[in-house]
C-alpha cells in the first residue's frame, strides 16, 4: 500500500466517484450498441495489459480518500499481483491506495496457488481441504495395496502417485469427478484401447474410488475440488446478493468451469467486470469457426478431436463458451499502457498463428502486411553464444533511461546463464521464475545426505557434502577446507567398501583422525540400510544436516522453503505410514522438491526481468527478448498423461497434451505485443543439433526470403563472439625447459629412465618439479592399481604368508576395494595367480631368490633405484630378471630403441650387487610374466615374453648385446640430460608409448601440429 495521493480528491475524481455504479465502464461494443447484461474486455498483445488495465481502472474506480480500497481485484497468480502492484506504482507516481487483490490460482498451468477470496466469509457448507502431500502419500499406498506383488516399489510407486494426483487435478480443474469415469462414453472406449492403457484406466478408477470414499470418511474434498465449490458458491451468493463494490477479474485465461461460472458472475454483476488479456478481437469469423467447438454446448464433438488446440486464442475460445457469451459480446478496453507497441502488431500475430486452412492467405499478403515491425530475429550457434547475446541486448537497452528490458524463457539454464553473463556488467537480475528447490544450497545438502545414506558413504556425494559451502561443524571455513581436502586426496582412487569403517582408516592415513571422529558420529545414523518409515527417514537428514551446517541451514529464502518442505513431508509421511528403502530416498525427495522453486528476493536491476512462461504473463517492457525458441524448450513436449489415454481424456472434455503448446503460443503471442520484441535461438544445445520451435518456423514463413534478412539481429551475435576474443596469441612454441645444474642432479629410478629417454618433458615434471597426476574419486581400478593389488599378493605368496587365493582376498580387503570391483575383477586375477603358481611348480630347477626388493646402485654420481618383480637362481648359476605385467609387456622394438629399460637396467644392478650379495651374480635371462589374457594358458590368463632374441624369435636383442645396449642408454640419458645440458623437450620421441597425465601442462594442442 502506498500512501493516499492529493489528485485522488480531485474535483475529476469526485466527479467519477458520484457517477452511478453502472456508468463507470461503459459497454459500446464496435457497431456502437449497448451491452448492458455482460461486461466482458479485452486488452490487445500490442497494449500492454498491466499498464493499460492500470490506466482504464485508475480514473474510474478512484473515490476520494479511499483511493482504490473499495475495489477489488481478482488475478490469476502471485505473480500477476506482485505485476498489477507495480503498474499501480508506476501510473500514481506520488502515491496511491490500492485494491485489493484476490489469486484465484491456476491449477491446469500448474501455477502456485495463492489465497482464494472468499467473499463470503467462512463457507461451513464446504469441506476443508486434504493436505497435497498426505494425498500423494496415501494414494501410493492405496496404488501398492491394488496392484500386490505387481505394484512398483520404492521410488517408482510415489512417482506413480504423484502423477495420478496430477491427472486427479486436471479432472477436477473441469468439476469432473471419479464418477464420470464409469460413464457409457468412457467404458464404450475399452474395446479401441491397448492393454496398457486398459490397466491404467482400471487402476485409475479403482484408486479414484477408494480415494474419494476415503474423503468422504474425513470429511474432506480434494484443494481443487474446494476451489471449484467456493467459486460455485461465490458465483451464487453474488447472483442473489450482489456485492456492494466494484469487482473485476483480470487476466484469467483458465477455462475451469468453476471458475468460469465465477467469471460468467462477475461480469454480469452491477459493478463487475472481466478483462481478457491478448484477446484477439480482429480475428476473422471464419478462422474462429475453424479453431472448432471448444467445448460448446450444443456440439456433439468432444473436445481435442478435430479443435485447433495448439492454436494461441483456443482456450480463450473455450472459456468463452464456458462464460456463456459470444465473441461479439467482448470488447476492447478504453486504454493503453505506458510500454504500447503499434497497432499494427496485434494484426500481424493474428495472420502469424492462423491455423491451417486459414494460414493458406499468406501467399497473398502484401508485405506491409508480412512485415513484423520492431521484430528481430536472433539465431545463434549454441546456449552460451545466446545467452551473451541475450546480455548485450539487455546492456544497451539500459544505456536508454526508463527503458525496461524483460527476457522470457522457459529454459532456467539459459536464464541462469543470462544472469552470470549480467553480471559482466554488475547487473544484478533476478530469475523471477526462481530456482528448483534441489538447486539451492539448502535443497542440496539435504539430497546430498540422502545420496550418502542411500549409496552408503560413496565418495562423491560425501565429498561434495562435507566440502559444501553451508558446512562448517561450528569450526572456522577455512580449518575446516583443509581437513577436507587433505581427506579428500587420500580418498580419491577406486571406491572404498560401503559404509564408514574403511574411511576410518583413510582418515587416519590422511592424519585428520580427529576431524573425522567430528563427522562420523553425525553420518552414522545414516548407515542403516534396512527399510524405515519416511518420517524417520527424513528426521535423520534433519538432524545431520543441522549438524553439519547448524542454523545457515534453514536461515535463508532457500532453508526456509526447505524447512517448510521438511515439515510438512514428515508430518504427513507420519500420519500415512509411509516406509521405504534408504536406496530409495534420493530419487522421493528430487520429484517432490522439484515442484519447489525458490523465488529470489528483491534487490535486482530496477529495470531487468528475467521470466518463466507463467511468471511473464500480464508484464511488459519496452523490449522483450523471447529466448530459447527451440521444439521441446518452447512450445515444450506435450506429454501424454501416464494413466489415461487421449481419447478418455477427449471423451470427458479434457483437451489433451497439445492444449498446452496453445498456452505456450499465447504466451508468445503475449510477448509479440511489446514495442520491441527480440525472438532467439541457437542451432546446437547440450544434446547436439536442435530443432527450431514451430513458432519460430511461423515467423520466418510469414516474413517469407523477401523480409527475413531485414529483420535478422546480426550485431549481437557478431558482439557476442568477439566480447572475449583477444587478438591471435602466437602458437605455443613446444616446451623445452632448461633447468639448472644442480636441479637436474636427482636420483632416477628404473621406470623414470624408461619416460625420461621416451618424453623428457614428463620426466621433468614428474622427477624435478615433483607434480603427480591425482586419482579422479570413486575412479575405475587403473593399470597401476590392478599392477600394485598383483605385486603384494605376490610378494606375500613368495615369503610363505599362505594360499594365494587367501592372500589376494586379504589385500584386497586391506586396499578398501569396493566388493563389487572385487567381485568383477578378482575372478580374473586369481586365475592369473594360479598361472603364476603353475609355472613356477612346473620349473623346480629356478629357484626364486628375491622378490619385490629395492636396490641401488651409483651410476657417475647418479643413483639409481629399482624394485625388481622376481629374480631366479638358474641352474647353471645365473639370474634370471622378472618383471610381472598386468598389461601387455613392451614390444622388442621399443627395447630395442632405449624406451623400455626396465629389465635391463635391473639386470646392471643385479650384477653389480644392487639387491645384496646373496642375489649378485651374471644375468642371462630377461622375462616378462604377463598376467593378460592368453589362448595357450591352462587357465587362460598369463603368458612368458622375452626382450631377447632367442629360440625362434625374429625379433628382439642379441643376448650379449642386451645388458651392453641398456647400459649404453643409460650412459646417453645421464650425459645428455641429468649431467649435461640438453632441454627437457616435450614428445622428443612421438613414437614412443607414452603417457597424457601431463598433455595439458605441456599445453600439447597447442604445438603438436609442428613438431620441427
Amino acid at each position: 500500500m502506498v500512501s493516499p495521493s492529493p489528485a485522488n480528491g480531485s474535483k475529476s475524481a469526485r466527479r467519477r466517484a458520484s457517477r452511478p455504479p453502472n456508468s463507470r465502464l461503459p459497454v459500446v461494443d464496435r457497431q456502437g450498441s449497448d451491452h448492458r447484461g455482460t461486461r466482458i474486455y479485452s486488452i490487445a498483445a500490442h497494449r500492454g495489459f498491466a499498464d493499460a488495465l492500470v490506466a482504464g481502472i485508475v480514473p474510474r474506480y478512484s473515490e476520494p480518500d479511499f483511493g482504490l480500497a473499495r475495489l477489488t481485484l481478482l488475478l490469476p497468480s502471485n505473480r500477476a499481483a506482485r505485476t498489477i502492484s507495480e503498474a499501480f506504482i508506476r501510473h500514481s507516481g506520488s502515491g496511491l491506495l490500492m485494491p485489493r487483490m484476490a489469486v484465484v490460482g491456476d491449477l491446469d498451468l500448474d501455477e502456485t496457488l495463492g489465497p482464494l477470496l472468499d467473499p463470503l466469509g467462512a463457507a461451513e457448507d464446504i469441506p476443508p481441504a486434504v493436505d497435497l502431500t498426505f494425498r500423494w502419500l496415501r494414494l501410493a499406498e492405496l496404488i501398492r495395496e491394488e496392484q500386490g506383488s505387481s505394484a512398483p516399489a520404492g521410488s517408482a510407486l510415489l512417482r506413480m502417485a504423484l502423477e495420478m494426483g496430477q491427472t486427479m487435478d486436471r479432472l477436477l480443474a473441469d468439476e469432473i469427478g471419479p464418477e464420470e469415469l464409469f460413464d457409457e462414453k468412457v467404458l464404450g472406449l475399452l474395446g479401441e484401447l491397448s492393454d496398457h492403457w486398459k490397466r491404467g484406466l482400471r487402476l485409475f478408477m479403482v484408486v479414484q474410488d477408494r480415494w474419494l470414499k476415503e474423503l468422504m470418511a474425513r470429511g474432506q474434498v480434494d484443494p481443487a475440488d474446494r476451489r471449484n465449490r467456493l467459486f460455485r458458491h461465490a458465483a451464487k451468493h453474488w447472483r442473489d446478493h450482489p456485492p456492494a463494490h466494484p469487482v473485476i477479474a483480470a487476466g484469467i485465461t483458465s477455462p475451469g468451469k468453476g471458475l468460469a461460472a465465477l467469471l460468467r458472475r462477475i461480469a454480469r454483476l452491477p459493478d463487475g467486470a472481466v478483462v481478457l488479456p491478448d484477446f484477439d478481437l480482429n480475428l476473422d469469423d471464419a478462422v474462429w469457426s475453424e479453431l472448432g467447438t471448444a467445448g460448446a454446448r450444443d456440439a456433439d464433438l468432444p473436445i481435442g478431436r478435430g479443435d485447433a488446440v495448439t492454436h494461441p486464442q483456443y482456450h480463450m475460445k473455450l472459456l468463452l463458451n464456458r462464460l456463456m457469451v459470444s465473441r461479439e459480446e467482448v470488447q476492447p478496453w478504453h486504454r493503453a499502457g505506458m510500454a504500447k507497441g503499434p497497432p499494427e502488431r496485434s494484426h500481424a500475430i493474428s495472420s502469424l498463428f492462423l491455423p491451417p486452412e486459414a494460414s493458406r492467405v499468406w501467399a497473398e499478403l502484401p508485405p506491409e502486411r508480412r512485415r513484423l515491425a520492431g521484430v528481430r530475429l536472433m539465431e545463434c550457434a549454441n546456449p552460451e553464444e545466446e545467452a551473451q547475446a541475450i546480455a548485450l541486448l539487455v546492456r544497451q537497452a539500459l544505456e536508454i533511461p526508463e527503458r525496461r528490458v524483460a527476457v522470457i524463457t522457459p529454459d532456467r539454464g539459459l536464464a541462469a546463464r543470462v544472469v552470470q553473463h549480467l553480471r559482466r556488467w554488475n547487473i544484478a537480475a533476478d530469475d523471477t521464475a526462481g530456482r528448483p528447490l534441489p538447486q539451492t544450497p539448502a535443497g542440496r545438502i539435504l539430497l546430498l545426505l540422502a545420496d550418502v545414506a542411500a549409496e552408503q558413504a560413496a565418495p562423491v556425494p560425501l565429498l561434495g557434502l562435507l566440502e559444501h559451502p553451508l558446512v562448517d561443524m561450528g569450526s572456522l571455513r577455512g580449518e575446516w577446507l583443509v581437513q577436507a581436502r587433505a581427506f579428500e586426496r587420500e580418498l580419491r582412487g577406486p571406491r572404498p567398501a560401503p559404509g564408514l569403517e574403511p574411511l576410518r582408516d583413510i582418515a587416519a592415513k590422511a592424519d585428520v583422525l580427529p576431524w573425522w571422529n567430528q563427522v562420523e558420529p553425525v553420518l552414522a545414523p545414516l548407515m542403516d540400510r534396512q527399510d524405515a518409515p519416511l518420517a524417520d527417514l527424513i528426521d535423520r537428514l534433519a538432524v545431520a544436516g543441522e549438524a553439519l551446517c547448524g542454523e545457515d541451514l534453514w536461515a535463508r529464502e532457500d532453508g526456509r522453503a526447505l524447512a517448510d518442505f521438511v515439515e510438512d513431508l514428515r508430518l504427513q509421511a507420519r500420519l500415512v505410514g509411509t516406509r521405504i528403502s534408504p536406496a530409495d530416498l534420493p530419487a522421493v525427495l528430487r520429484d517432490a522438491m522439484d515442484s519447489l522453486s525458490v523465488r529470489p528476493p528483491y534487490g535486482g536491476h530496477p529495470r531487468v526481468a528475467i521470466y518463466g512462461l507463467l511468471e511473464s504473463r500480464m508484464t511488459r517492457a519496452e523490449l522483450a527478448i523471447c529466448a530459447g525458441l527451440n521444439e521441446g524448450v518452447w512450445p515444450g513436449s506435450s506429454g501424454a498423461e501416464p494413466l489415461l489415454a487421449p481419447a478418455v481424456l477427449r471423451s470427458l472434455g479434457v483437451p489433451g497434451g497439445d492444449f498446452r503448446i496453445g498456452l505456450a503460443a499465447h504466451d508468445l503471442a503475449g510477448a509479440l505485443g511489446a514495442p520491441e520484441v527480440v525472438l532467439s535461438r541457437s542451432r546446437r544445445d547440450a544434446g547436439g543439433p536442435a530443432i527450431a520451435s514451430r513458432f519460430w518456423l511461423r515467423v520466418e514463413a510469414l516474413l517469407g526470403e523477401r523480409l527475413i534478412d531485414d529483420h535478422r539481429e546480426t550485431e549481437m551475435v557478431d558482439l557476442a563472439r568477439a566480447i572475449d576474443l583477444g587478438p591471435p596469441a602466437a602458437p605455443h612454441p613446444r616446451p623445452q625447459p632448461m633447468p639448472s645444474a644442480e636441479q637436474r642432479r636427482v636420483s632416477l629410478s628404473v621406470t623414470s629412465l624408461d619416460r625420461l629417454r621416451s618424453d623428457p618433458y614428463q620426466f621433468y615434471a614428474s622427477a624435478i618439479l615433483s607434480l603427480s597426476e591425482l586419482d579422479a574419486l570413486d575412479a575405475e581400478p587403473t593399470a597401476a592399481w590392478q599392477g600394485t593389488v598383483a605385486h603384494k599378493v605376490l610378494e606375500e605368496w613368495h615369503k610363505g604368508a599362505g594360499p594365494m587365493h587367501d592372500i589376494a582376498s586379504e589385500v584386497l580387503q586391506q586396499m578398501n576395494s569396493h566388493p563389487l570391483m572385487r567381485a568383477l575383477w578378482r575372478p580374473r586375477l586369481l586365475k592369473a595367480l594360479d598361472w603364476v603358481e603353475g609355472q613356477i611348480a612346473a620349473a623346480p630347477d629356478r629357484v626364486p631368490i628375491a622378490f619385490e626388493q629395492w636396490g641401488e646402485m651409483v651410476e657417475r654420481g647418479i643413483t639409481i633405484k629399482g624394485k625388481v618383480d622376481r629374480i631366479d637362481r638358474l641352474p647353471d648359476g645365473t639370474l634370471a630378471i622378472v618383471d610381472y605385467k598386468t598389461g601387455s609387456p613392451p614390444s622388442s622394438d621399443q627395447v630395442e630403441q632405449g624406451f623400455a629399460l626396465q629389465l635391463g637396467t635391473l639386470g646392471l644392478m643385479a650384477e653389480r650387487g644392487a639387491f645384496g650379495g646373496g642375489v649378485a651374480g651374471e644375468a642371462t635371462a630377461f622375462e616378462y610374466w604377463s598376467l593378460g589374457k592368453s589362448e595357450k594358458s591352462d587357465t587362460g590368463f598369463g603368458y612368458v615374453t622375452t626382450p631377447l632374441k632367442i629360440d625362434r624369435k625374429r625379433t628382439g636383442v642379441e643376448p650379449g648385446s642386451f645388458l651392453p645396449l641398456a647400459e649404453d642408454f643409460l650412459d646417453d640419458a645421464l650425459s645428455k640430460w641429468i649431467l649435461g645440458e640438453e632441454p627437457f623437450t616435450a614428445r622428443l620421441n612421438p613414437d614412443a608409448v607414452n603417457y597424457n597425465s601431463y598433455d595439458q601442462l605441456m599445453r600439447l594442442d597447442e604445438w603438436v601440429g609442428d613438431l620441427s
